[in-house]
């Protein structure tokens, strides 16, 4: 479900993960707080045990394994942050050769830490047309699977920005037909209270994320990275890129 060809670092991770039955709904509390097109976050750990019982820890929940990317040297975990939204803890997959990816997660030996976001925009071939339209450079649509652990084989399409300098903005993705999105299925009872972007250049990235169709919340900061709030059984708790 995981796959790509650059380097990551803790603010750019581009990567994939399930697939999407229930129509979006979005909370009239948060509406204003997560981008209304959210589809999950990424998680990053050097260990996924690690990763699931640092979660754990604070919601309360404990996130249930997904599987493993081949060729990617990866695997994950996933929990529920309500409807059509979820969290992937990500971190390698010992079973397999390292990869770029791998090795990349591999320093994240402190505390987990956000690694990307992914966002679903409906048609995603129609949203590729129109951003080559409006002269920005993308990879894909390209197709995606993974299989499950109980089996089932999940299938989907992703699309990228080519060359994001600020590393801020999701990768897209459509899921296919007939695939449970994680959401439904993963363990309940955590929520997104608050997902933003920081930056010292408010006015040019809230002009970027117009042009992506993407309502992110954007925040005056020293330095750019990705905020969220998670609200869980333990109360809240921030995790940042």
């Amino acid at each position: 479900m995981y796959r790509m060809t650059d380097a990551i670092s803790r603010r750019a991770f581009i990567a994939t993960a399930a697939a999407l039955l229930a129509p979006r709904i979005s909370r009239p509390a948060e509406a204003a707080q997560v981008p209304t097109l959210l589809d999950h976050l990424l998680l990053g750990c050097d260990d996924l045990d690690r990763g699931i019982a640092w979660v754990e820890e604070r919601t309360g929940a404990r996130a249930k394994f997904g599987g493993v990317h081949p060729g990617a040297g990866t695997q994950n975990a996933l929990l529920s942050l309500g409807p059509n939204r979820y969290l992937e803890i990500i971190a390698p997959d010992p079973k397999q050769p390292a990869s770029l990816d791998s090795r990349d997660l591999k320093s994240l030996d402190d505390d987990p830490a956000l690694v990307g976001w992914a966002a679903h925009p409906g048609d995603i071939a129609a949203l590729a047309a129109r951003l080559k339209q409006r002269g920005l450079e993308i990879e894909g649509p390209m197709p995606g699977s993974r299989k499950r652990p109980d089996g089932r084989v999940l299938n989907w399409t992703v699309l990228r920005l080519k060359n994001e300098s600020t590393q801020l903005f999701p990768f897209f993705i459509e899921w296919g037909a007939g695939s449970i999105h994680p959401s439904v299925d993963s363990p309940q009872g955590s929520q997104l209270l608050r997902f933003e972007a920081v930056t010292p250049d408010v006015v040019g990235l809230s002009a970027m994320a117009k042009e992506l169709d993407l309502d992110l919340p954007i925040t005056q900061g020293e330095k750019m990275y990705l905020r969220a709030v998670i609200e869980g059984r333990r109360g809240k708790f921030e995790v940042t890129s």
